[in-house]
């Protein structure tokens, strides 16, 4: 549910703002949606790991960029374009940090909400 919402913001901001306001959520997004399929592949990470991992593969993916190969790819398909962007830009790295950071902040507070609900253990144990 996570990751859909993630896409369905990010297509809002793209309609609702654009320039820079749009890029930078987008990329903030970008790894909040990394952060949201890792959890969802890896339901126990703890959401400091989560972060880590996400804003890593972020700036892994970024600076991939700078060997041109991103760039190649995205000339020739779509999903190339969206998975792996184009051109490296520094301030990129900085709204990953945002959006892994954001993603952390949910996550902990939707597993303190499930543990104060009094879940059953089978409920908890899944998120968590």
């Amino acid at each position: 549910m996570a990751a859909v919402l993630t896409v369905g913001a990010g297509l809002g901001v793209r309609t609702v703002a654009g320039g820079e306001v749009a890029k930078y959520a987008g990329d903030a997004l970008y790894t909040v949606l990394l952060y949201a399929l890792l959890v969802l592949v890896a339901p126990r990470l703890r959401p400091p790991v989560a972060a880590v991992a996400a804003a890593g593969l972020s700036w892994a993916v970024e600076l991939f960029q700078l060997t041109g190969v991103p760039d190649d790819l995205a000339r020739r398909s779509v999903l190339a374009r969206l998975v792996l962007g184009s051109t490296f830009n520094p301030p990129d790295l900085f709204w990953y940090l945002v959006g892994a950071g954001l993603a952390a902040l949910v996550h902990t507070g939707v597993r303190a909400g499930t543990r104060a609900a009094g879940r059953p253990d089978a409920v908890r144990r899944a998120i968590d």
